[in-house]
């Protein structure tokens, strides 16, 4: 049954609308941020995010799988000094982009909660962290930023990369949004009040690729 209200599980604001009903699904738009998100009592369960997550073949040594990834990889490593520490966040069953940052001269850990659940490594705080293809996996974003903002240190970067939502026309027959795992999508104006909310700075090197400055103290 669709929720009579959402708040908005980015940003928060309360002024969220009904934007679109897709098969069985119900989609909300924040008025504030421009996020689209599936109606909170319409989520997934585990059991459907892992068998779906088990579909992934992403090997760490697959050309075309780098390729995609230095969409992030290129811009990121442009304004990062030598021999950073830093985190693939959701790196997935083949943690190809921490291998492509090492073996640009960084120090890599890597977690993923399916396939790399190691908590110590939430323990510490790094000088950067990827993202690549998982916040619109998020059931609680804003938490997750919240999270994401602790565990980087001040003066680093995250970097994110998503398909960016910007077509509403084509949504309902978008690959993206079919994906039933896919419970969030983000414009560019989402990842601007996402820094706002941080006081972060945001740049949009690339299309479906967002790098946001924490400040140095």
């Amino acid at each position: 049954m669709m929720s009579h209200h959402c708040d908005c599980p980015i940003c928060r604001a309360a002024d969220c609308t009904h934007f679109m009903q897709v098969e069985m699904y119900d989609y909300w738009r924040c008025q504030h941020c421009e996020a689209t998100f599936v109606d909170p009592s319409q989520l997934p369960d585990k059991s459907v995010e892992h068998a779906q997550y088990r579909l992934h073949r992403n090997e760490v040594n697959d050309a075309r799988y780098r390729n995609v990834l230095a969409r992030l990889a290129l811009p990121l490593l442009e304004r990062l000094p030598p021999g950073l520490s830093g985190l693939d966040y959701g790196c997935g069953p083949g943690p190809a982009l921490a291998a492509m940052l090492t073996e640009a001269g960084h120090r890599m850990a890597i977690y993923d909660p399916l396939f790399f659940d190691d908590p110590k490594v939430l323990g510490d705080r790094y000088d950067f962290i990827t993202c690549t293809e998982v916040v619109e996996h998020f059931h609680r974003p804003f938490d997750e930023f919240d999270r994401l903002d602790h565990l980087l240190k001040p003066g680093g970067w995250l970097a994110v990369m998503t398909m960016f939502q910007t077509d509403d026309a084509a949504f309902a027959r978008w690959h993206y949004r079919r994906d039933p795992t896919h419970v969030v999508f983000y414009r560019e104006a989402t990842f601007r009040a996402l820094a706002g909310h941080h006081h972060w700075r945001c740049e949009i090197p690339c299309a479906n690729v967002a790098l946001l400055h924490k400040p140095p103290r």
